[in-house]
């Protein structure tokens, strides 16, 4: 049991902070990316001789706190919809400006478009990976790619034009 326990961990320490990067990318909310992940590792803990005779459980990891993650956004839209009109906090610590027209940016995209964006840009997943892990087609994950390239494309173009205001001194 130790060695289970000590495989464990160091699995946790190298991957962790990857997932709560990639499920906050998902979900623009780093609270409840972290309460995902954390529960995504204990199931995983739970299950660990299965996870490690299957090969990689990184991918399983991945996969539940994603799905954890959506199944939260989705009790709570009312909230999620509110903060979306209102616009992320103006406290937000060590936040860039071109981070936070790509977080604007990515929740602009469906749940499923940021997904598939967040495993193939951010990870650099193959198309076929994130096809397994989302449970969609490859052809499906290169539309929503598609699209969602488009959208970010036009929002980002828009988030680095400076506005310009011509004051007229009549």
């Amino acid at each position: 049991m130790p060695t289970q326990s000590k495989e464990f961990d160091a699995f946790y320490v190298a991957t962790a902070k990857r997932v709560v990067a990639t499920v906050y990318a998902m979900t623009g909310d780093l609270a409840e990316a972290e309460d995902a992940v954390q529960e995504a590792y204990v199931r995983a803990w739970q299950r660990w001789d299965r996870l490690m005779r299957e090969g990689d459980p990184l991918p399983w990891v991945r996969t539940v706190a994603v799905r954890l993650a959506i199944s939260t956004w989705r009790r709570t839209r009312n909230r999620m919809l509110a903060h979306f009109r209102h616009g992320p906090q103006a406290d937000l610590p060590g936040l860039s400006a071109d981070r936070v027209a790509l977080i604007g940016a990515l929740r602009e995209l469906t749940a499923e478009q940021r997904q598939v964006v967040v495993l193939h840009h951010l990870l650099d997943l193959p198309v076929e990976q994130v096809a397994r892990e989302t449970g969609a087609s490859s052809g499906a994950v290169r539309t929503r790619l598609s699209r969602a390239r488009k959208i970010l494309g036009e929002r980002l173009a828009d988030a680095t034009v400076p506005s310009e205001r011509v004051v007229s001194h009549g």
